[in-house]
């Protein structure tokens, strides 16, 4: 095939109207998708949640440590 042949097809196939298992097909993959970024999104939301609850303790006892030396 060449180059006007290859764009014809590929507008035809742009323009036809999608069968139903290619639409289910599409908006299965879209939800895999979806599904995925979601997880990543809950990975990190929770690291940062484990990452700030650390370092509130560690600055907790830190000011806590500090009060102390101010009193002696």
């Amino acid at each position: 095939m060449n180059f006007r042949e290859t764009t014809i097809k590929y507008v035809k196939d742009i323009l036809r109207a999608k069968t139903i298992s290619e639409v289910i097909h599409a908006e299965l993959q879209e939800a895999h998708l979806r599904k995925l970024e979601a997880e990543t999104a809950s990975e990190y939301a929770y690291a940062a949640i484990e990452y700030n609850e650390h370092r509130i303790q560690r600055l907790e006892k830190r000011l806590l440590d500090h009060k102390k030396e101010i009193e002696l």
